[in-house]
């Protein structure tokens, strides 16, 4: 089995570089967890502080307590990086950190290597990773994360549903970062002209989101809503609000009679054949499609808004608020997540004790920190920083209301799931099968399909 799993991982590793957990270009995805909720531009990263990928740990001097970190995007992990040395270095004046630029598939990459090859000595300190498959190397490589359960980080204070992700049999191996928290966005002029506001889309179900599309789409000839044709992101979103998963906690597949993937499947149909909501051919038509005003709103991760603050001249015509949620479904909520990354220390680590306060007190531990990175739009899933006045101030562009103390909130209330070893293949899998039922075909016969697809991979 060990072997199999080794071999889907492998196979992964190139899926994670097209696929990631969203979409794949833009000014912001789900890889990078970016989410500018506030109104001010994210600052350019020092980029002499960055050595490049290929660096080797710099040499610490005497004295020093010097940690490498492994991370992506130098304007959104890297900074946070640097803003958490800042701030650790006023109790530890000798500590440093070398962040090294590394791409997220690179990561991946590195990682399969070091644990195939059983020489852990080329990983960092610490490294980041994308949640979704946080469970897929920990169990596939039990040798390469550290166990930061009795670390004293205190996993209490963050999102339950964000730090499930880098649980594993108990055991807490991940340190929470960025806030992927589902949010609906809406332009208030639209909904204006249908008699509607944003308070009319709060705390509702899919039934009463496709009546309201459809005033909508009477009103101003526009749908609510556009998704990336051939990707499952809002399949996947309205299976984490009611903690339904793909698969079962011993790791089996969970699509044949699962009652929560049908209702979602054929709500999906639902809004389509409504023309509530319109299906797009990329990633870049997607974004267009609403900052060019061809739809009315979206639901996605909190990063999106990144995306859509950069139709500037739409300042003051959005809204969010939470997502609907499933009807007829046992757990159903108005919450979700999608995308986000979190912090892990290697076994390689020489100074795992080290490397475990800095992270408690900085990113589990800061509220400076995160007030430092939120213009940057690091938005925490760490509850005390939504208490904090930066998280407080009032957007402009979002009508005037503090989205980011928003947004943590409704991070709070996320339901967890199973993502597991085969967490991408079961999302092609199910993909390939909206695609079909859309087109036509027999919806029981898809989710078979569907499972089979995933069963014969877990079975190489």
């Amino acid at each position: 089995m060990k072997r199999k799993i080794l071999a889907a991982l492998l196979a992964s590793t190139m899926i994670l570089s097209l696929v990631g957990c969203g979409g794949n270009g833009g000014a912001a995805s789900t890889d990078d967890g970016a989410a500018a909720t506030t109104d001010e531009a994210a600052p350019a990263a020092d980029d002499a502080a960055a050595p490049a990928a290929d660096d080797a740990a710099a040499p610490a001097a005497e004295g020093e307590e010097t940690l490498t970190v492994w991370c992506w995007d130098p304007a959104f992990n890297l900074n946070a990086m640097y803003e958490a040395e800042k701030v650790y270095q006023k109790d530890h004046p000798n500590f440093k950190l070398n962040v090294v630029e590394t791409p997220w598939d690179d990561i991946q990459t590195k990682v399969t290597t070091a644990a195939t090859s059983g020489d852990l000595s080329t990983l960092p300190d610490i490294f980041l990773m994308q949640d979704n498959a946080f469970q897929k190397n920990v169990i596939s490589f039990p040798d390469v994360c550290a166990d930061l359960t009795n670390s004293g980080i205190d996993f209490s204070q963050f999102a339950a549903g964000k730090t499930a992700y880098s649980v594993i049999d108990g055991k807490n191996y991940g340190v929470p970062f960025d806030n992927g928290a589902v949010v609906a966005c809406y332009r208030t002029d639209y909904l204006e002209q249908a008699g509607l506001t944003v308070d009319d889309f709060t705390d509702i179900t899919f039934d009463q989101y496709l009546e309201n599309g459809k005033k909508v789409l009477e009103a101003t000839g526009k749908p609510l809503i556009s998704m990336q044709a051939g990707e499952c992101d809002l399949i996947m979103m309205m299976m984490q609000s009611a903690g339904a998963s793909l698969f079962n906690e011993d790791g089996t597949a969970n699509i044949v009679g699962n009652d929560t993937l049908k209702v979602v499947m054929e709500t999906y149909k639902k809004l389509k054949d409504e023309g509530v909501l319109v299906e797009v051919n990329s990633w870049d038509e997607y974004v267009g499609s609403i900052v060019s005003g061809d739809v009315a709103g979206t639901i996605n991760g909190c990063w999106i808004m990144a995306s859509i603050q950069t139709a500037e001249d739409q300042s003051g015509n959005w809204a969010i608020t939470n997502m609907p949620s499933l009807v007829g479904v046992s757990g159903a909520t108005n919450y979700s997540n999608n995308g986000g990354s979190s912090w892990a220390v290697t076994t390689n680590c020489k100074d795992q004790a080290l490397a475990a306060d800095f992270l408690a007190s900085t990113f589990a531990g800061s509220t400076e920190l995160y007030d430092n990175i939120l213009p940057s739009g690091a938005l925490a899933t760490w509850a005390p920083a939504g208490d904090s006045d930066a998280y407080g101030a009032p957007s402009d562009f979002f009508g005037g209301d503090a989205v980011s103390a928003k947004i943590v909130d409704f991070s709070t209330k996320v339901p967890s799931n199973i993502t597991g070893v085969y967490y991408y293949e079961a999302r092609n899998a199910v993909a390939t099968a909206i695609t079909n039922y859309i087109n036509g075909a027999d919806i029981d016969a898809e989710m078979q399909t569907a499972a089979d697809t995933v069963n014969f991979n877990m079975g190489q």
